[in-house]
């Protein structure tokens, strides 16, 4: 089938626990961190058919630990795509896994948040996060591993 794996419903695809292993570089300084931990994509009470995305772990940058969580909503949008949105409903990005590969763009500010989602198989995917911008420039990249 190729490098990547098609899905045509991502909040169907998405749903339930994965393991995280994320690293994050600063390319600027060269500084390194790394995030571990859980994401689970669960039905949202607010929003009928979409997911919350609840990630919690631990994030060390620079040697010091510390907890870290976020929460996302994943909203269906049309033909088996999603509509992602931060925690208090503004808009982050689309995402469209019918190919198996999306790229999304999120302007923050002066910086330019550029994603690239690639699903390797059912229980595998990725997301590169790279930032740009003149108060960022970072890569995150992002392993998900479903559990079970």
């Amino acid at each position: 089938m190729g490098e990547f794996w098609p899905v045509p419903d991502a909040l169907a695809y998405l749903a339930g626990r994965w393991q995280v292993s994320r690293s994050v570089r600063d390319l600027a300084s060269g500084a390194e961190g790394e995030f571990t931990g859980v994401t689970e994509f669960r039905g949202d009470g607010e929003a009928p058919g979409g997911l919350l995305h609840l990630e919690s772990g631990t994030f060390v940058w620079q040697g010091v630990a510390r907890p870290a969580e976020r929460t996302l909503r994943f909203l269906p949008g049309p033909g088996g795509t999603a509509d992602v949105r931060f925690a208090d409903g503004r808009p982050f990005h689309d995402l469209d896994l019918t190919s198996g590969r999306h790229v999304a763009d999120h302007p923050c500010s002066a910086d330019l948040y550029r994603g690239e989602f690639t699903v390797r198989d059912a229980d595998h995917w990725r997301t590169v996060w790279r930032v740009g911008g003149p108060a960022k420039d970072l890569v995150l990249r992002t392993d998900y591993a479903r559990e079970g």
